[in-house]
């Protein structure tokens, strides 16, 4: 939504450098307690649909219909809250998602069974759909020069969000934690329960304090008519088939991202069901994930882009994360498992590589609708990704159990990784042609 800002994006804001500051903060602070809410109720899912199901095996069916479902909502809403922030201003649409996300968590923390689960989602789907419209917030009351920076440190509060929120929720979790609580109400409701309740106290809290604090940054003067042209999910696509250069490249990034969801998707019932891990074993293992993660894109990446150049640096992260999901479906324990986390980690050398040969296909003015593109790939693949995984997870783990693959939606991530690495050496074969002369002269 961001690219939606031109005469708005390098105008002073309507309110002081402390008012900035203070808004600045608050953005964070959003960013950080959605993500951490949404990593909370990680570690907890096996249990949950346990007490539901009473079978672990029919739980990839309702996982992949409620990540499904999660993702048709961003998919389509996600445009349409750019639109109204962009008729009505960012601070409405921002506090309604903080409201609506805290109802959201009470409603699922109190379902009585999976199709309220499933209407939870669907909420959860269109209330968080408005994170972009906190991008456009920052582009509005950052000036030019900060403004590469504050980008740089929402995706650090991401990732920090995505640590904590499975850390916290594993400890929430955990029965001797809900059984050292005073009183009986949440003890009633199973431990399952309190990270949802949790998620939902930061949300509210965050609507609050948001109440007071928050001003507004896209002033009526700058404002525009809601249009469905602006609201079309498939609109930002356009510019994918208008540069024909630029289409190998977005089929690394969507089947890439494709990849990715077998880990959203069925991490926590392929652990809790082949190790018998609990919520603090998965958190803990969450943050693992979480830890190399921020080393590799932090500390990792241009150090080796450098050394490798980019085509290779795709083709090596591509290679190890596809090594490191088979680790994770052929280990026979769980110190072989573990082997495959930082292992698979390296895979993030490709999106920042990929992301790179993208831009230096398209123009200055360009940047902002190529990016508003990558995402509309990402939400097509969270559409597949969800069903797919969760899809072969039960038929594995049920009727197919006898073949003895319950790690099978790794075996078919992994597969998907290596079509991308594939695609990717034909895709950057200019740029390999790039270095392998500057290295030549």
């Amino acid at each position: 939504m961001i690219e939606s800002l031109p005469e708005s994006a390098d105008a002073e804001p309507p309110t002081g450098a402390p008012a900035r500051k203070a808004a600045f903060a608050f953005i964070l602070m959003t960013l950080l307690l959605d993500v951490m809410s949404l990593g909370l109720i990680i570690p907890v899912w096996p249990q949950l649909l346990l007490h539901f199901l009473g079978s672990m095996a029919n739980g990839g069916w309702w996982v992949g219909l409620s990540g499904t479902t999660w993702a048709l909502m961003q998919f389509f809403c996600q445009p349409i809250a750019g639109a109204l922030s962009d008729k009505f201003g960012r601070r409405p649409v921002i506090l309604a998602s903080n409201l609506g996300t805290g109802v959201d968590y009470l409603v699922m923390a109190t379902a009585p069974g999976l199709w309220w689960l499933l209407v939870g989602r669907i909420v959860s789907g269109i209330t968080s759909s408005s994170i972009g419209t906190g991008f456009a917030y920052v582009a509005d009351v950052s000036p030019p020069e900060k403004r590469a920076a504050r980008f740089g440190l929402l995706g650090a509060v991401f990732g920090l969000g995505f640590m904590l929120g499975p850390a916290l929720g594993a400890v929430l979790g955990d029965p001797r934690f809900a059984a050292s609580l005073p009183g009986t109400a949440l003890r009633l409701h199973g431990d399952w329960r309190l990270p949802f309740f949790v998620a939902a106290v930061f949300s509210l809290l965050n609507f609050c304090y948001g109440l007071l604090v928050l001003p507004e940054s896209l002033p009526a003067e700058r404002r525009d008519g809601f249009k469905w042209s602006k609201a079309n999910p498939l609109g930002s696509l356009q510019l994918l088939r208008s540069h024909s250069d630029l289409l190998p490249l977005a089929s690394v990034l969507f089947f890439a991202q494709l990849a990715h969801y077998v880990l959203q998707t069925v991490f926590t019932l392929y652990a809790a069901a082949q190790f018998h891990w609990g919520p603090a074993e998965i958190g803990a293992v969450m943050v693992g994930f979480g830890l190399c993660g921020v080393i590799v894109q932090g500390g990792l990446t241009g150090p080796a882009v450098k050394a490798l150049g980019e085509r290779r640096a795709i083709a090596i992260g591509l290679t190890c994360g596809a090594a490191g999901l088979l680790t994770f479906a052929l280990a026979p324990a769980w110190p072989i498992f573990l082997i495959g986390v930082p292992v698979m980690s390296l895979w993030g050398l490709a999106g920042p590589s990929t992301q790179s040969l993208m831009s230096g296909r398209v123009s200055v003015s360009e940047q902002g609708k190529l990016q508003g593109a990558n995402q509309g790939l990402v939400s097509i693949a969270g559409l597949i990704g969800p069903a797919l995984y969760g899809s072969v997870y039960a038929l594995f783990n049920d009727r197919w159990k006898s073949l003895g693959l319950p790690g099978a939606p790794f075996v078919v991530g992994a597969g998907v990784l290596l079509v991308a690495m594939l695609i990717s050496l034909w895709a950057a074969r200019d740029a390999g042609r790039r270095e392998a002369e500057a290295g030549a002269a």
